[in-house]
């Protein structure tokens, strides 16, 4: 059955077998939270690697029970995330997550040439699930975090990560749409080249299992009034489960008008690389967080 809501996601991960997380950092209480919860629930065994006075104060603060988690005490935020890496690659965890520590910070761990979780010539995305209540099902959505101006190569690998993602919710054939300004192609417009192009790629079987269209504007993409206004025939349109952002300003202020003012409900993580990697802001709410833990132990 296709996944339409992000705590059906809870569901799903709870009949597979519980994954390793490793958490860098995670000394607040929106983290510990969150982990706490799905090893409650059952979706996950976790390491915190971090500050183990203040992990422990915030689990007899919060009445958690600390002999849950392993802990492996590290006071510096660099050094955590490096030793967080380090578990990754020598099999002792199947999912990262950022806890109390920079953005910078953690993304330099994942990308250390050395000792790194980035595969030779690896391209990393963030993916957003995203449950708006004014859609009739979820979103799967990039890049909103990580690659400024994706090039047609990283545009490629992207749909390829929304693609596996959105299977991964039960979706056989996942309609992926490709976002520009208008669904006109237009030499003065890179996106809506870029999307024509990807549209073929999918026609021809070069990006499989896949509906891809393209270039569509927002509101072709998933409002139908929008598509039977426009006389657009097309199997996306007005219906999409995936959508690929020609820049991060479009996708990082799509991702932000629909949770601030939408009041929709994500789940987020970085693929790419070896393993999943959770990158929430150290503002996100533990269920956030939660349902980002969800999401990668679904992918891992």
């Amino acid at each position: 059955m296709q996944i339409t809501k992000l705590n059906q996601l809870i569901e799903e991960v709870k009949n597979k077998p519980n994954k390793r997380l490793v958490a860098a950092f995670p000394n607040d209480a929106h983290s510990i939270e969150a982990i706490n919860e799905a090893v409650e629930l059952g979706l996950i065994d976790a390491t915190l690697v971090g500050d183990e006075q203040k992990i422990k104060a915030v689990c007899e603060k919060y009445n958690y029970d600390i002999s849950k988690f392993e802990i492996i005490n590290e006071t510096v935020d660099t050094k955590s995330a490096t030793k967080a890496v380090e578990l990754i690659n020598s099999g002792k965890g199947d999912i990262l997550m950022k806890g109390l520590i920079s953005t910078d910070k953690y993304m330099r761990a994942i990308l250390n040439k050395q000792n790194g979780l980035v595969p030779p010539k690896g391209i990393l995305t963030h993916i957003t699930i995203l449950e708006n209540p004014n859609y009739h099902k979820l979103l799967v959505v990039s890049d909103v975090a990580i690659i400024p101006v994706p090039d047609l190569k990283q545009k490629i690998a992207i749909t390829n990560y929304l693609v596996k993602t959105a299977k991964s919710l039960n979706i056989e054939k996942p309609k992926v749409a490709i976002i520009a300004a208008t669904e006109q192609v237009s030499l003065a417009m890179p996106a809506t080249t870029d999307a024509a192009l990807l549209s073929k790629m999918g026609e021809r079987g070069q990006i499989k299992d896949a509906l891809i269209e393209g270039p569509l504007a927002l509101d072709l993409a998933i409002d139908m009034e929008s598509v039977n206004l426009k006389g657009l025939k097309s199997e996306v349109a007005g219906n999409a489960d995936c959508l690929l952002f020609p820049n991060i300003e479009t996708g990082n202020v799509f991702y932000k008008t629909n949770t601030k003012l939408a009041k929709a409900e994500v789940g987020a993580i970085v693929a790419g690389a070896k393993v999943p990697c959770i990158l929430s802001s150290r503002g996100d709410s533990a269920q956030t967080k939660l349902y980002s833990i969800a999401l990668a132990s679904l992918v891992s």
